[in-house]
C-alpha cells in the first residue's frame, strides 16, 4: 500500500526517483526500495513525503482512503468557494450534469 502510494504520488508530481531522492537527501535506490515494497520509509520520511505531496500521513500509509486538502490560510470566503467547487465536481463525476 505505502509502496504504490509513494510511486503514484511521485509520478503525479512529475518527479523521477532520483529527483525525489535528492529532495529528501537520500539515495535513489532507497526510493526504489520503497516503491518496490522491499523496505518502508522511516517515520521521518513518511512525514516529509506527506508534506511534500500535500497529503496526510494516514493517506500515505493507507489508513485513510481519501486524500486531504490543507486549507490553512484560506479565508472563510475561500473555503466556501472551495466547497462549491468540490460539490460541483462530485456531481459532475456522479453523472449529475
Amino acid at each position: 500500500m505505502v509502496a504504490s502510494r509513494i510511486k503514484t504520488l511521485r509520478e503525479q508530481h512529475g518527479m523521477t526517483q532520483a529527483a525525489l531522492a535528492k529532495r529528501l537527501g537520500i539515495t535513489r535506490s532507497s526510493v526504489n526500495a520503497w516503491e518496490m515494497g522491499i523496505s518502508v520509509p522511516s517515520t521521518q520520511y513518511v512525514v516529509e513525503l506527506a508534506e511534500l505531496f500535500k497529503v496526510s500521513t494516514d493517506f500515505l500509509l493507507g489508513v485513510d482512503k481519501s486524500p486531504s486538502i490543507n486549507a490553512a490560510g484560506l479565508t472563510e470566503e475561500d473555503m466556501q468557494l472551495l466547497h462549491s467547487i468540490i460539490q460541483h465536481l462530485r456531481q459532475k463525476n456522479a453523472g449529475g450534469e
